[in-house]
C-alpha cells in the first residue's frame, strides 16, 4: 500500500462515522503520477448521494496533509458500488457500533433480514424503510426491544 493510498483510505464516511470510505469500498483506486499528481478513484454508495462532495473534499485534505499538494479525485459510476463491498472490517465495525450490516447480495431476498447488532437476536422487524441517511433503515429487536440502523442492501 503506498502512502498516497493510505492516507485516502484514512478519510472516514461522513454519514458512517465509524467507517472509512476503504472499508465500505468506495474508494477504488488511487495512482500517483510521475509530476506528483495523485488521482483518486470513488463510487458512491448510490446516485446522488449528499455525502460525496464531502469525501472529495476530505480526500483533497488527507492527501494533501500526507504531502501530496496536487489531488484530483473521479468519481466513476460503472461498475455501480454494492454493499458487497464493504470489507469484513468493515462490517464488524458497523455491527460494534450498534448498526446491522447489510447481508451479502446473494443471499434470497427473504433471507436478508438484519439481526440485532446489540444482542444478535434474528427477532427483529422494520420500524421504518428510511433511517437517520437514506442508505439506512430502522429497525427495531423484538428480543432486547433496541432500535437499531440497518444499512440496506444495495
Amino acid at each position: 500500500m503506498t502512502t498516497a493510498f493510505a492516507a485516502a483510505a484514512r478519510v472516514v464516511d461522513p454519514e458512517l462515522r465509524v467507517v472509512t470510505i476503504a472499508d465500505l469500498g468506495v474508494l477504488r483506486e488511487v495512482e500517483e503520477e510521475a509530476d506528483g499528481t495523485v488521482r483518486v478513484t470513488i463510487t458512491p454508495t448510490y446516485s446522488g448521494c449528499p455525502a460525496m462532495d464531502a469525501i472529495r473534499a476530505d480526500i483533497a485534505r488527507s492527501l494533501t496533509a500526507a504531502g501530496y499538494p496536487d489531488v484530483e479525485v473521479r468519481t466513476v459510476l460503472s461498475p455501480a458500488w454494492t454493499t458487497d463491498w464493504i470489507t469484513d472490517e468493515g462490517r464488524a465495525k458497523l455491527a460494534a457500533a450498534g448498526t446491522a450490516p447489510p447481508p451479502p447480495r446473494s443471499l434470497p431476498l427473504l433471507q436478508r433480514t438484519p439481526v440485532c447488532p446489540r444482542c444478535g437476536s434474528p427477532e427483529v422487524e422494520e420500524i421504518s424503510r428510511f433511517g437517520s441517511t437514506a442508505c439506512k433503515s430502522l429497525w427495531r429487536c423484538r428480543g432486547c426491544a433496541e432500535p437499531f440502523d440497518h444499512v440496506k442492501v444495495l
